[in-house]
């Protein structure tokens, strides 16, 4: 690296290397459109071919990128019986960014909002590419209260660091009434008795 004297001030000369490494910038990663739909049937089959219990999911006719999924809530919960339809919404740089889910159907629970909008880590800064609309679909409905998330750890085919990160983050599922997008749930959420009673009456209302 040179260094110039002018009038008595020195200057530091970047070398062309450096120079043309700060200008050009490298160019953002981008997908494949038919390796984006390759992967989305790809999933599809694996998740009709799985047989777990209370989770479906389809594309639209017309529109891979935008599927139509139902979670019913697991038996021995305060969700059992009911019946929730959510949509998936997949980016074009789909598996490096997640997909947007939301809720359809009404759900009175503390990670949902109004909207049917909902806070869980995977969906957010703990995305994985190796991570599918089933792992979706069932960490949602483990979200409601089922188990069926220990069910796809002990017959996952992810690999190890993702199989074992997810036992990390197992305890997130629990309903985040702390910071709660839905107050009134979150209020609720230690009496379940009560609790039940109100997710049965918001959700006879809504159907």
């Amino acid at each position: 690296m040179a260094t110039n004297t002018i009038n008595g001030n020195t200057e530091t000369a970047q070398p062309n290397n450096i120079a043309s490494a700060k200008q050009s910038l490298p160019p953002a990663k981008t997908v494949d459109s038919q390796s984006v739909l390759r992967r989305l049937q790809s999933e599809l089959m694996a998740l009709m071919m799985s047989g777990d219990s209370g989770i479906s999911a389809f594309p639209e006719e017309d529109n891979i990128f935008f599927w139509k999924g139902t979670i019913t809530g697991s038996k021995d919960t305060v969700f059992e019986a009911t019946e929730y339809k959510l949509s998936l919404s997949f980016p074009n740089d789909y598996p490096f960014k997640p997909p947007k889910v939301k809720f359809e159907t009404t759900c009175f629970h503390p990670n949902v909002d109004v909207h049917g909008n909902i806070c869980l880590d995977i969906l957010q800064d703990k995305w994985s590419s190796a991570y599918d609309v089933r792992t979706i679909l069932l960490s949602i409905q483990s979200l409601l209260g089922g188990n069926n998330l220990k069910i796809l750890f002990m017959n996952s085919v992810l690999p190890c660091f993702v199989f074992c990160s997810h036992f990390l983050f197992l305890h997130d599922l629990e309903p985040n009434i702390s910071s709660p997008l839905n107050p009134q749930a979150a209020q609720l959420w230690s009496n379940q008795e009560d609790y039940r009673k109100m997710v049965e009456k918001l959700y006879k209302s809504a159907n």
